[in-house]
């Protein structure tokens, strides 16, 4: 496993439980966008409808943990860096990435487009939507908001003194917003996803002195805290698949018409993540998943390009018709192979392929590997 770096990336001096949170997020994203890609392949999912319910039952709080995560760090980094700092460490670690692999994979589906069957429309204005309209992109839209929601929320805190309750009040108007859009159907492009994750990402902010503390560490992993943390998130995950799976093809449902009961589902799906984080960091278990966590982003930007290049090998190359193995190796491949990938560009000196800013210490970390293999 040190081949991903795993020596540098298990440092105790991280805060570990969240790379474990990463990790286990990103491996139900990829979940999902590999149901969805096998789905418009025309892979007979139907047949095995245990896939879907699997697929729906972890869908409500992905995606809002992630911008809990990250709006955990946007007190303490502004407080370090400031406010210039902060904005740039965005825009090379967040918006670079999103737009350079945009760019790649739009790019590659504009060129392949004339040798597959694809229904997905892609053209020249996707480029721009990357931007715009980055649903319309499909996995970088949540890069585009987590860029624009750590800005005009490190904005805000900087030029207008916005505290917390503040930005929580104005992430409630926002969220508020996006309910009455989605219920009348009225488009906002990229601000659709803004106004959503705001919310959850001053909830971050709110919570990060508290978990970043070992007394949350010790009452987080205790049964006393995960057992019923368990039993709500069963119960309330029951409800919110059974909701979501009575319209066919809507598995946003509860997301879009039901806002109130969708904020019960995040949080409680992210205090029950958060506490196996807690857990398997205090057990020290199961320790790519916290690998997977770290390699979060760089999985995320190219496991569509790889979910669709497995998927043709698998089934078209080498004839594989069973639907649970080529579902199942198209998830491991999401997860690997983006890893492999990024850990090959760092030995070649392409870390610019991620980022903006030389990631120095991980450098010289592989270094030191690299000099005592030899």
């Amino acid at each position: 496993m040190n081949f991903f770096n795993s020596k540098y990336i298990l440092n105790d001096k991280r805060h570990g439980w969240i790379d474990y949170d990463r990790g286990i997020s990103i491996i139900l994203v990829t979940y999902r966008h590999c149901f969805e890609n096998l789905e418009r392949a025309g892979a007979q999912l139907s047949a095995h409808s245990w896939l879907e319910y699997v697929n729906v039952f972890f869908f409500g709080f992905r995606m809002p943990l992630f911008f809990i995560a990250s709006g955990m760090f946007i007190g303490s980094s502004m407080h370090k860096s400031g406010y210039g700092t902060y904005i740039k460490n965005r825009v090379q670690s967040v918006l670079y990435p999103m737009l350079l692999w945009g760019i790649i994979q739009i790019s590659l589906q504009i060129f392949f487009s004339r040798y597959t069957s694809s229904a997905e429309k892609v053209g020249w204005d996707s480029y721009f939507n990357l931007l715009i309209n980055p649903r319309a992109t499909g996995q970088f839209w949540y890069l585009n908001a987590l860029f624009f929601v750590g800005v005009i929320y490190a904005t805000l805190k900087y030029f207008l003194h916005f505290k917390i309750l503040h930005q929580l009040l104005l992430g409630a108007l926002l969220y508020a917003t996006c309910a009455y859009f989605n219920a009348h159907e009225i488009a906002s492009g990229l601000f659709a996803d803004i106004f959503k994750y705001y919310l959850f990402f001053a909830i971050g902010d709110l919570i990060s002195s508290y978990l970043k503390s070992e007394k949350a560490a010790g009452i987080f992993s205790s049964l006393k805290v995960i057992i019923p943390l368990l039993i709500a998130f069963v119960l309330i995950q029951l409800l919110f698949t059974s909701i979501n799976m009575t319209e066919p093809k809507n598995n946003y449902r509860v997301e879009n018409l039901m806002p109130m009961f969708f904020i019960l589902v995040a949080l409680v799906g992210c205090a029950f993540s958060i506490s196996i984080s807690f857990s398997l960091k205090k057990l020290n278990t199961f320790r790519f998943i916290r690998v997977v966590g770290y390699n979060s982003v760089h999985i995320y930007c190219m496991q569509i390009l790889v979910i669709g290049v497995t998927r043709l090998i698998l089934m078209n190359a080498l004839g594989i018709s069973n639907v649970p193995v080529v579902f199942f190796l198209t998830l491991a491949s999401a997860v690997l192979v983006p890893m492999f990938i990024y850990q090959i560009c760092m030995r070649m000196g392409l870390w610019w392929l991620f980022t903006l800013k030389k990631p120095k210490e991980e450098l010289a970390a592989l270094s030191t590997n690299s000099f005592k293999k030899q």
